[in-house]
């Protein structure tokens, strides 16, 4: 098997500043579901949740985040960024290889700051399993993040690898984050079909006809989709974690069909996992490999995966 290639010069310690910076912007937004296809989360409620709302410094760096992806996020592009991932395989390794080589790609640059990719990878999944949560919830909390591995495969920058999704081909709404003139520089808006607001689709088309925005959650669902027997619910997961318009503002629920309402119920009850276990102990990686390497195989038994 030939090594995989990685773009080592790639600033991934930048990459995880801006991505943390997103996730407490998002703790504001972020609401929890009571009830549910899943038991409200057990883990964080003792937890004062306004120790997650220090974002004032994350603010302006986020903003002009944004302001390139709201720019750069096209319909041509989208278009262009999924011919090119069906073009090539990138890597060939297993998920636990995935998750030390995001690991080591962050902490090359960095290994003295905040807590590394795999660790918040870890967090997610150990606070799901605390909780008695399905065994695919857990490896879908192991795993949800590991699509930032695009970052260092050719991604043209921050803006297509992390930050809130949308969908694009239609109007952009008002409850995507900083929405206000962000858009006022992509070439879709005002469009005379991309600008209205059911654009390319029609409405109770289903989610799975939507094209969002490509970044790290849309990369990930297409590596894992086909070569997983995860659950829809894992797969929902997985793709929708960082649509925060629509799973934590309500927008965009005239795609939705039947199917997509049982997604949003996990998508919703995942969200606690992915924001709040970042306050949590620094898991032992050793103590934990045996019994993640043995979830892996039990839902990838492919083993090796096409990156």
């Amino acid at each position: 098997m030939r090594p995989p290639r990685f773009d080592t010069r790639r600033n991934g310690k930048e990459l995880e500043d801006l991505s943390d910076n997103i996730d407490k912007v998002n703790v504001l937004k972020a609401t929890i579901k009571e009830k549910g296809i899943y038991d409200a989360s057990e883990f964080d409620k003792d937890k004062d949740k306004s120790k997650f709302r220090q974002y004032e410094e994350a603010c302006d760096n986020v903003k002009k985040f944004y302001l390139e992806q709201h720019e750069k996020q096209t319909v041509a592009y989208n278009l262009k960024a999924r011919n090119e991932f069906r073009s090539k395989t990138r890597a060939e390794m297993t998920i636990w290889e995935a998750m030390e080589k995001l690991n080591t790609l962050i902490d090359e640059s960095d290994p003295d700051t905040s807590l590394s990719q795999i660790d918040h990878l870890l967090q997610s999944a150990e606070a799901i399993r605390r909780d008695g949560k399905p065994r695919w919830m857990q490896l879908t909390g192991l795993i949800h993040d590991l699509g930032k591995l695009l970052y260092f495969f050719g991604a043209e920058g921050q803006w297509d690898v992390v930050g809130d999704t949308f969908p694009v081909g239609c109007a952009f709404d008002d409850r995507i984050i900083y929405t206000s003139d962000s858009f006022k520089r992509n070439p879709d808006y005002g469009h005379e079909i991309y600008g209205t607001k059911y654009g390319i689709y029609t409405p109770g088309c289903g989610m799975d006809n939507v094209m969002l925005s490509w970044g790290h959650d849309e990369y990930l669902y297409h590596v894992v989709k086909d070569q997983s027997t995860l659950p829809p619910e894992a797969l929902a997961i997985i793709r929708y974690h960082s649509f925060y318009p629509w799973h934590s503002a309500g927008a965009y629920m005239g795609f939705m069909d039947e199917h997509d309402k049982q997604m949003l119920e996990a998508v919703q009850a995942f969200n606690p996992y992915d924001l709040y276990s970042k306050s949590d102990e620094i898991p032992k990686v050793e103590d934990l490999k045996d019994y993640y390497l043995e979830l892996i195989d039990e839902y990838f038994p492919q083993r090796v995966i096409r990156w």
